[in-house]
C-alpha cells in the first residue's frame, strides 16, 4: 500500500460518525495500522467492539469526505494530515492518554516537535491581562519557546500576538474544523499564524462551532506544551479546565495572581491554593522548567519618561487596583479635570488603561 492509499485508509477510520477516538485506538490496538483494521473482517472486529459498531464501521460509505480532505492536504504545501504513524507527528502528544489519530495542520509542521509553553486565560480580561500575555510571550518566544494557545478572543489571542511580534513560533489548536476560523474577529490573526506558526485541528473540514469539542481541544494545547500558564481567569473559566488537564499529563501549571478585588483573578488564585506555581516574572518559568539561563530572557522595556510633572505620584496612588476618578480625586486631593489631563499623557504613554464605568488601572511590564 503506498502513502497516499494508507492516508485514506486513516481518513476512513476517522471519518466514521460514531466512531471516536477510543474506539479506533481499541481498533489500532487489536489490529495494527487502518488498512489491517479493515482487511480483517466482520466476525475479528465484531469480536473487539461488537457487531452493531463493526456494523457501523464496515458499512459507513464516507468516501466523499476521505476525499474531500485529501483534496484539501494536496491542495497546497502548506497543508498537512498527519497519523498517529507518521514521524511528524508531535511527540510530545503520544504521551497523552488519548492522542488524536489525525492531525489537520496548517503552517509549519515542524513547530509541533519544538518545545512548547501554553499560555491561556479569560475571553474578557483586563488591559493588564492582554499585556501579561503579550509580554510574556514575547519573553518565552525570546527564549526558544514556542507559544501554543487556543486562539480564542482574549488572552489567548495576545498570546499568539506576543510571540509573532517577538518573531517567535506559536501554535494554535482550534476546535472547529481546519478550514474554518473561530472566532470571526480573529481571521486576521489566523492568517498570520497559519503563514508564520501553524494551526492545528483533529476535527474533521467543514466541522461547526460546538462547545463539547473546547475541553477536546484544551488537552492538546497543555498535551503539546512543557506546561501551561494561566495568565487571568474566572473560578468557572475553561482555562481551569486546561489547567487541569495539564496537571493529569504532568505538565507544569503556572498562575499569575492578580488583586483580590477583580473576578479574572480568582481562578489563578484557586489555581495557586491547590498548588500551581505563582508567577511574577517569566524567569519564574524558565527556572521552573530548567529551560533558559537569565541572560536569554528579554528584558522588559524600560519605563516611559513621566508623561506630566506629579505622574510618578500619580502612579502610587493609582496603586494596582482599578480606582473611579471621584476615588482618586479625594486620594490626590486634585481636580478631576486636573487628573483627566494627567490621566490622557499616562494612557498614551501605556502606563495606565481607562476601564468601562468610568475607571482607571495601571499597567505593569512582565
Amino acid at each position: 500500500m503506498n502513502e497516499a492509499e494508507s492516508l485514506a485508509a486513516w481518513l476512513r477510520l476517522t471519518l466514521i460518525p460514531g466512531i471516536g477516538g477510543e474506539t479506533q485506538r481499541k481498533l489500532l490496538a487489536a489490529f495494527g495500522l487502518p488498512e489491517t483494521v479493515f482487511a480483517a473482517g466482520r466476525s475479528a472486529i465484531a469480536g473487539v467492539l461488537g457487531g452493531k459498531a463493526a456494523g457501523l464501521l464496515l458499512d459507513t460509505d464516507n468516501s466523499a469526505a476521505v476525499a474531500a480532505a485529501l483534496a484539501w492536504a494536496d491542495a497546497t504545501a502548506g497543508q498537512h494530515i498527519v497519523t498517529l504513524a507518521d514521524p511528524d507527528y508531535p511527540p510530545a502528544l503520544l504521551e497523552i492518554p488519548d492522542p488524536p489519530s489525525v492531525l489537520y495542520v496548517r503552517g509549519r509542521l515542524e513547530l509541533l516537535r519544538r518545545p512548547a509553553l501554553a499560555i491561556v486565560g479569560s475571553r474578557n480580561p483586563t488591559p493588564q491581562g492582554v499585556q501579561n500575555a503579550e509580554r510574556f510571550a514575547a519573553a518565552f518566544a525570546d527564549a526558544g519557546l514556542c507559544i501554543a494557545s487556543g486562539l480564542a478572543l482574549g488572552i489567548d489571542a495576545a498570546a499568539h500576538r506576543g510571540a509573532l511580534a517577538a518573531n517567535g513560533d506559536t501554535v494554535a489548536f482550534i476546535g472547529t474544523g481546519i478550514d474554518r476560523v473561530y472566532p470571526a474577529r480573529n481571521r486576521e490573526l489566523a492568517l498570520e499564524i497559519g503563514g508564520r506558526g501553524a494551526i492545528v485541528s483533529e476535527f474533521p473540514l467543514g466541522t461547526p462551532v460546538m462547545a463539547a469539542n473546547f475541553p477536546r481541544r484544551n488537552r492538546l494545547i497543555s498535551g503539546l506544551a512543557r506546561g501551561v500558564l494561566v495568565v487571568e481567569a474566572a473560578v468557572e473559566s475553561g482555562s481551569l479546565i486546561t489547567a487541569r488537564l495539564a496537571a493529569e499529563q504532568g505538565r507544569e501549571v503556572f498562575a499569575i495572581p492578580g488583586s483580590i478585588h477583580s473576578p479574572q483573578a480568582r481562578g489563578c488564585h484557586k489555581l495557586i491554593k491547590q498548588g500551581a506555581k505563582l508567577v511574577e516574572t517569566a524567569q519564574d518559568v524558565l527556572e521552573e522548567l530548567r529551560w533558559a539561563p537569565p541572560a536569554a530572557v528579554a528584558e522588559a522595556p524600560p519605563a516611559a519618561a513621566d508623561a506630566a510633572p506629579g505622574a510618578p505620584q500619580l502612579l502610587d496612588l493609582l496603586g494596582y487596583d482599578p480606582c473611579a476618578l471621584d476615588e482618586l480625586a479625594a486620594r490626590s486631593g486634585l481636580t478631576a479635570e486636573a487628573l483627566s489631563v494627567m490621566l490622557l499623557h499616562l494612557e498614551l504613554d501605556g502606563r495606565v488603561a481607562s476601564l468601562p464605568g468610568g475607571r482607571y488601572q495601571r499597567l505593569t511590564g512582565v
